[in-house]
């Protein structure tokens, strides 16, 4: 049965944003369907909304950023590629700062979310997937992002980093809510040591840690990995959530480094192209 879904009830769940670095509470709530994916600001007067749809991006530097009149919201990939991965259409996420908790840099806390406050089933129909009938591409100079016909929702990434403990990494997963679970959901975001001053003098990663990030120095991992291959995991997860915001997509997608600028880019792409 392709029913519309949402959760089944309220749950919440309290951090510190990863690039704000600034205290936050999200709370996920049921909502109506057709609605869609909306983060609601609680700390804003108005208590202003912003739906989660590739049209709303407005910047991309290391996160994703939604922007809707007074409200605005980034770093909402994870969380995203949670709801995509576990089939949720509907929900309204009552957020109370500008950017989700990083929990541990990862998806899984957000997939564990979504399992406690449960599934349910809408009366309405669900709108068929996007079915991708021909190539759409993404090019940069050194990198790209594409997506190709298939019946399924396939990713396929390479990732090429110069540190001497990544290197080529490569990664092909059929996407499913099992598959999402159990290989690309626990894998968290990376960092470097070299970066961080630069990226808090932009005001970015003020909330990073061991804790809720895979770090690297010049020739050592500081913190102990969940697969060998964290990082191209990562960038898949990233994918899922970036393209979730073009709907759900029936295609292949096949990337070499690609970023939350492309993958976006693509997102809209497909909108445009398949509308």
């Amino acid at each position: 049965m392709n029913r519309q879904t949402t959760v089944a009830s309220r749950v919440t769940y309290t951090g510190i944003g990863l690039h704000s670095g600034r205290d936050v509470t999200i709370a996920l709530n049921p909502a109506p369907a057709g609605s869609g994916i909306v983060f609601v600001r609680t700390d804003l007067a108005g208590l202003p909304r912003v739906s989660a749809q590739a049209t709303n991006v407005t910047n991309t530097m290391r996160a994703t950023t939604l922007e809707q009149g007074a409200a605005k919201v980034f770093t909402v990939e994870h969380l995203l590629a949670a709801f995509s991965a576990m089939g949720i259409d509907n929900c309204l996420v009552e957020i109370s700062s500008v950017e989700p908790p990083v929990a541990d840099g990862s998806s899984l806390p957000f997939l564990l979310l979504i399992e406690s406050a449960g599934i349910a089933s809408q009366a309405e129909l669900r709108q068929p997937p996007i079915v991708i009938e021909e190539a759409i591409a993404v090019r940069y100079p050194d990198k790209f992002i594409t997506i190709l016909p298939y019946d399924g929702f396939r990713i396929t990434f390479t990732s090429i980093n110069p540190h001497p403990l990544l290197g080529v990494q490569f990664g092909d997963y059929e996407i499913t809510p099992e598959v999402f679970a159990r290989e690309l959901a626990p894998a968290r975001t990376i960092g470097f040591m070299h970066e961080v001053e630069a990226l808090k003098a932009q005001g970015l990663a003020l909330g990073g840690s061991l804790e809720n990030a895979v770090v690297y120095d010049d020739k050592h991992c500081l913190t102990p990995l969940r697969f060998p291959d964290e990082l191209v995991r990562h960038k898949i997860l990233d994918v899922i959530g970036d393209l979730a915001l073009a709907g759900r997509i029936k295609g292949h997608v096949i990337a070499v480094k690609s970023s939350h600028a492309l993958n976006t880019t693509l997102a809209k792409h497909i909108i445009k192209t398949t509308v």
